[in-house]
């Protein structure tokens, strides 16, 4: 046996493991790609030469008006020389350039469903300058619940509902910032996933954040190829045929520690055609090793999308769906999980206001599916939707899309045991099996997989993942 540090809540879990147990720490048992000499040149270089379009200095002219969006906090870093950082000060010089007056260039960020971010958050990671140089009606949070905002452009021809910020439509052009990562939504971040997602509605992103898109066979493991990533793709085309002219994408390809290892700009399509492989050469794992009958993850109680995530229950079932959708091609058929939580029941309802109440309905139901029957309600109740505005708070629809990632773990694991849950009944009440300790739910797992498992360790949810396959 050896011994693993799995994260566990706010310390550590020391687990023993099977000698020949596939350890998981990007950057230590998989060695990461060499990040960029000179981030700041590779993305001064990828604007002055981008894929599919002129330069943005030749797009517009005096009297432009320009959009510049860039991701929320949930990922991307906050270092001097992180994306946005460094992006958004050259796509500026290459707008004075233009003659653009900056009074015309407005700075939205895309929060999608997530909280909206303080000017804090904004000043930790875009930088003092630019946060205070475009402070106030310049430098905004998307809301896709203010009706002024919001422009319903249709469906697509799958009937995808198509609804999107009112700016991006009105400017004479959209620059949006994008992190190529490895993801379980689609393949990767980025792309056209980061207007879809962080500029629309709830409306939208339901269509294909939900069991009729993320419980097909096609949605694991993650993949480019998918239904979801189609439903994208169309989505953001039915945008650009309403716009001005197409987004003009600056994505950077990042590793575990959010440095830039690429950096691409132009059109879309384009864009993704050349940073996918890129960042697949850092995601995408595969492994001469048989497949793993028991998946082990180790959980903090704060990791991306905020304090709490890995003591709420419906996002620490999401995570285990994350995990099973980006490593099923090192799975067997129905594994068993173990996952490290302190499941203590905490929500942190200031950040995660209609998560509590999510959860009770879940209690009513037989199947994750049959939540939809709830979306309505919740998604319109104001008091959700005004603590989402105007309190920091996440959406309601969040909730959901949550609880259906985590299905996929109901539906694909053989059993999840909740290893170290303080509050057995959380676990309970998310279709897992809480124990008092590792040893307890490995002997559990035993019991299903035979006494000689073959498991795979990640022992620290808080790092980006890669995407483990295994072809023994």
């Amino acid at each position: 046996m050896k011994r693993v540090r799995l994260e566990y809540g706010d310390s550590w879990m020391d687990v023993d493991v099977p000698e020949n147990a596939l350890i998981a720490r990007p950057g230590e048992d998989f060695p990461e790609p060499e990040p960029l000499e000179d981030p700041v040149e590779a993305t001064r270089n990828a604007l002055s030469e981008p894929l599919g379009c002129p330069p943005i200095r030749e797009l517009v002219g005096p009297g432009s008006k320009v959009v510049i969006a860039f991701p929320d906090r949930v990922k991307g870093g906050a270092h001097t020389t992180a994306h946005r950082r460094v992006s958004i000060p050259l796509i500026l010089e290459e707008l004075a350039e233009a003659s653009v007056d900056e009074r015309d260039i407005r700075l939205i960020c895309a929060i999608g469903l997530h909280r909206k971010n303080t000017y804090e958050e904004f000043e930790s990671y875009l930088g003092p300058r630019i946060a205070t140089r475009f402070r106030g009606e310049k430098l905004v949070n998307h809301d896709p619940e203010d009706p002024r905002e919001i422009v319903r452009l249709g469906e697509t021809d799958r009937g995808d509902v198509v609804e999107i910020n009112r700016a991006i439509l009105e400017a004479d052009l959209v620059v949006t910032l994008g992190h190529t990562l490895g993801n379980p939504y689609g393949g990767y971040s980025g792309g056209y996933k980061m207007p879809c997602t962080g500029l629309t509605s709830w409306r939208s992103i339901r269509c294909h954040h939900t069991p009729k898109t993320m419980h097909r066979e096609d949605f694991t493991p993650a993949s480019t190829r998918s239904h979801f990533r189609h439903q994208l793709t169309e989505i953001g085309r039915k945008i650009e045929e309403n716009m001005k002219a197409p987004f003009f994408m600056v994505d950077a390809v990042l590793d575990g520690r959010s440095r830039q290892i690429a950096v691409f700009a132009g059109r879309a399509e384009e864009v993704e055609k050349a940073s996918w492989p890129v960042a697949g050469r850092r995601t995408e794992v595969t492994l001469e090793k048989e497949k793993a009958d028991v998946l082990v993850l180790g959980m903090p109680r704060s990791f991306h999308y905020g304090p709490g995530m890995g003591s709420n229950p419906i996002l620490m079932l999401q995570a285990i769906g994350s995990s099973i959708v980006r490593n099923a091609d090192a799975l067997i058929p129905n594994p068993v999980v173990i996952c490290a939580s302190v499941c203590d029941g905490w929500f942190n309802d200031e950040w995660f206001p209609s998560y509590r109440e999510t959860y009770e309905l879940f209690q009513r139901c037989a199947t994750v599916d049959e939540m939809q029957k709830y979306e309505e309600d919740l998604c319109m109740r104001e008091e959700y939707i005004s603590r989402f505005r105007h309190a920091y708070g996440y959406h309601p629809y969040h909730a959901f899309s949550m609880l259906y990632m985590g299905g996929i773990a109901l539906e694909r694991a053989r059993a999840i045991y909740i290893a170290g849950a303080e509050e057995p009944e959380c676990a309970r009440g998310v279709g897992c099996i809480p124990t008092r300790t590792f040893e307890e739910a490995l002997r559990y797992a035993t019991r299903h997989v035979g006494k000689a498992p073959r498991m795979l360790v990640i022992p620290e949810l808080s790092k980006p993942q890669v995407h483990v396959s295994s072809r023994a």
